[in-house]
């Protein structure tokens, strides 16, 4: 037992290196980028501070769509709770505050979660086309609520509620900047930052990013990543849950409540997703139809790219949202710094693979980032319209890459009663 047990913190530190040698790997190919592209926008804070404010509802997506699927329900309908989640944090933002808000956006996305369980686990319908329901339903919903409750209301109209109201921005003192009471502390990170430092501005950059100008509601609810890894990995009904999505037959046989714990974890999916609604209403002061853009399925995505995994998803999350944060930062000048830090990473992803001896891959990959590295050569400004395209292509890319280590739960989707072996 103690043998398996000093092998299980080996094969842990191991992932801990790997991960961490992965992180500085991608941050030096940033600051080279930076660098010769004369881009300091590249990895400043303001760039990755707004990426991680834009990527807290994509990975509350994420969280959510975790939960459900360890459970084994596939939950496409999570761009749907999260519309459901935006309009009940307009509602109830309008008329108990920002923190209103919070609460209104999980109570009317855990409908939409309650809905999902209903029409999968009681009807035993189809786990994709509930989703795809909920996600051609929620926006009529709230279109229709909207035109009852805000059409007519002082600064509301049938496309946006009254104002909401925000909860303020946090700082942290001596590293960032912060002050305490009327003294304003040094701003340890953005000196470093100003200095242009290989790899070191860079870092102080992203430390700065979560340090500097936060807002409370991100910081609330990126908290929830740690303890959603906390309960599902460390705690017995995390264990129970996540046996539900393995095999549910086991689980029924020990005694574990399958049916009772899908219902739990659908109902919390679609609270999670809600709060990802909710964020939204707040961080701009009010609902707004259609705000939600594309945020659910990026969540989704985002899960895949995690491989089904709390802090996956959020990595996955700010590196989907990254791209959109530096093209928002940049405003009309789209960053050749970006498209050059791509090509680099495309060039020494296709010697990874060679060196693998995955030479298909890797063949393929070295034309690709050299026809990056002559295009940005030989522009001086990268086309809006290839700009705009950045988020999405990375998304996709990281998908196509990452899906030889995918691990997703091996009964998820699949139709399951008591009594049936599966």
């Amino acid at each position: 037992m103690s043998m398996f047990r000093e092998l299980l913190n080996r094969s842990r530190s191991m992932v801990g290196m790997t991960s961490l040698l992965a992180g500085l790997g991608v941050m030096s190919v940033l600051s080279l980028a930076r660098i010769f592209a004369h881009a300091p926008d590249l990895t400043s804070s303001g760039t990755f501070g707004g990426a991680i404010g834009l990527a807290t509802p994509v990975a509350m997506a994420g969280i959510a769509g975790l939960v459900s699927e360890r459970a084994g329900v596939v939950n496409i309908g999570l761009q749907g709770m999260m519309v459901l989640g935006t309009w009940g944090g307009g509602y109830f933002g309008w008329h108990y505050g920002p923190w209103g808000a919070l609460l209104g956006g999980a109570a009317f996305g855990a409908l939409g979660g309650a809905l999902h369980a209903l029409n999968t686990i009681q009807f035993g319908v189809d786990h994709a086309i509930s989703g795809v329901a909920i996600n051609l339903l929620a926006p009529g919903v709230a279109r229709f609520l909207s035109s009852i409750f805000f059409q007519g209301v002082d600064g509301g109209s049938l496309t946006d509620s009254p104002p909401v109201g925000n909860l303020g921005k946090l700082t942290m003192p001596f590293l960032a900047g912060g002050r305490i009471g009327s003294f304003s502390t040094p701003d340890i990170f953005g000196y470093l930052e100003r200095r242009q430092i290989f790899l070191i501005s860079d870092i102080s950059g992203l430390c700065g990013g979560f340090l500097r100008d936060i807002a409370t509601e991100t910081v609330m609810l990126l908290s929830l990543i740690p303890l959603a890894a906390f309960v599902l990995w460390k705690t017995p009904f995390g264990l129970r849950l996540r046996s539900s999505g393995e095999k549910p037959s086991a689980a029924d046989s020990l005694g574990v409540n399958v049916v009772g714990i899908r219902w739990i974890a659908l109902i919390t999916s679609g609270s999670i997703a809600g709060l990802g609604g909710a964020w939204l209403v707040i961080n701009i002061g009010k609902y707004q139809q259609g705000q939600e853009g594309l945020r659910g399925f990026l969540g989704l995505a985002s899960v895949i790219f995690g491989n089904w995994k709390p802090f996956g998803v959020f990595l996955g999350a700010l590196l989907f949202q990254f791209t959109e944060s530096l093209r928002m930062q940049l405003g009309d000048d789209p960053s050749r710094g970006f498209v050059f830090a791509v090509a680099i990473g495309l060039a020494l992803f296709a010697a990874f693979q060679l060196f693998r001896k995955s030479k298909k891959v890797g063949l393929a990959l070295i034309p690709a980032s050299a026809l990056l590295f002559v295009y940005i050569l030989n522009v001086d400004r990268v086309d809006d319209k290839l700009s705009s395209t950045f988020p999405f292509l990375v998304t996709l890319l990281v998908l196509v890459f990452s899906s030889s280590r995918l691990r997703p739960p091996a009964s998820i989707g699949l139709p399951w009663s008591r009594g049936k072996d599966s």
